[in-house]
């Protein structure tokens, strides 16, 4: 180790008077010295600083060069990777890109908010990107990009990433398949990506991988197991909620503040009674997303009307068991519905509209009688 340090001392006593030639030669051997032994990490710098100095002024193949043997080891200087993987040649940045794992996250963000679209396409093919780093590619990276991101396994999104992937992937048949095949794509994103899609690629999806087609057929409507239902057959009060939910409904007086109201004072049937009007759905419906566990559905409803998180967390109390949540599953609930968008939701109502129509005959017949009956 000593003798190793001796050299980089004599090679940088050498740099300032040797020639442009004597330099590369001092360059390479700087770099095979440091990939051959096992250093620490002030070492490493030492070697860092020496090889900087030699690779200021060499030309692009020879950057080239030095990045492709750089990318793969782990005793890559941090400086003269973050030198490289910044420099303006695809070429030399490219490599320490793709393979450096001396680049952090930090670094990477860094990248991909300044530099060239072809260095955002080499940061997409890394082994292993995080979040922070996928939400700039998703943002600010074109077609190409995005597609390549998306179709990396390795890649991790937020869930602000996920609904840049939904909004890029509107008219993007091929982005839509792409982004539905990923397994972390949390449901709610899936059933906006679904109520977009079109015939054809629900039928790749579901063809591709049969446990989306499941997914697909039945989407957000039906609760997997039995309902615990507090709702109960239809009854006196049911009837009396209707009656009296319908006649604000006819007189323009049902609104949000209203079925706040309702949520507030634990009215439950006419809470169901009031959302069935608002989002034309049968009360089964309503009623199987009021006790939902996740709370997905009555977020969507919730954002299709444009509710407040206020409203919406009202009804969410509502059919928590024992109108309990947890602070801590309150907030991830929060985060989702602020992550919803009004258009998409209400592109998902209108598909649960559509198919709970088309289910109407098969139906269950004990379930309550419908809204608009005489």
């Amino acid at each position: 180790m000593p003798e190793s340090m001796s050299v980089l001392r004599e090679l940088d006593d050498a740099i300032s008077r040797g020639s442009a030639e004597s330099r590369l030669r001092a360059l390479w051997h700087a770099t095979d010295l440091l990939m051959t032994g096992r250093y620490t990490e002030e070492q490493i710098w030492i070697f860092g600083e020496v090889i900087g100095r030699l690779a200021e002024e060499i030309e692009v193949a020879a950057r080239t060069k030095l990045a492709v043997r750089l990318a793969r080891t782990d005793n890559a200087p941090f400086n003269v990777v973050h030198k490289l993987a910044f420099d303006d040649s695809i070429d030399v940045a490219g490599p320490i890109l793709r393979q450096s794992e001396r680049l952090d996250a930090r670094a990477l963000v860094a990248n991909a908010r300044t530099k060239s679209q072809q260095h955002l396409l080499a940061i997409s093919r890394r082994r292993s990107i995080d979040s922070p780093v996928t939400d700039v590619l998703v943002t600010r990276g074109n077609r190409e990009v995005v597609a390549s991101a998306t179709t990396n396994g390795g890649a991790r999104f937020s869930e602000f990433g996920f609904l840049q992937l939904l909004k890029r992937s509107e008219g993007d048949s091929i982005l839509t398949e792409t982004l539905g095949r990923r397994a972390d794509i949390p449901r709610h994103v899936f059933q906006q990506l679904i109520a977009k899609a079109s015939e054809d690629v629900k039928r790749k999806l579901a063809s591709e991988r049969p446990e989306l087609g499941n997914a697909i057929s039945s989407l957000v409507t039906d609760v997997t197991g039995d309902l615990h239902s507090k709702f109960g057959p239809a009854s006196r009060s049911y009837f009396s909620a209707k009656r009296s939910v319908s006649a604000q409904h006819r007189h323009g007086n049902l609104d949000e503040s209203r079925i706040l109201e309702y949520a507030l004072s634990h009215k439950l049937e006419e809470t169901t009674v009031g959302l069935s009007l608002l989002c034309s759905l049968p009360i089964d419906v309503v009623e199987r997303a009021l006790v939902q566990e996740h709370g997905e559905v009555i977020m969507v409803l919730a954002k299709a009307n444009n509710f407040s998180w206020e409203t919406t967390m009202s009804l969410l109390f509502l059919g928590a068991p024992g109108h309990r949540i947890s602070a801590r599953h309150l907030d991830e609930m929060k985060t989702d519905f602020s992550l919803l968008d009004v258009e998409t939701s209400r592109n998902v109502l209108t598909l649960y509209r559509s198919r709970k129509t088309a289910a109407a005959s098969d139906s269950d017949t004990r379930r309550l009688p419908p809204l608009y009956a005489c």
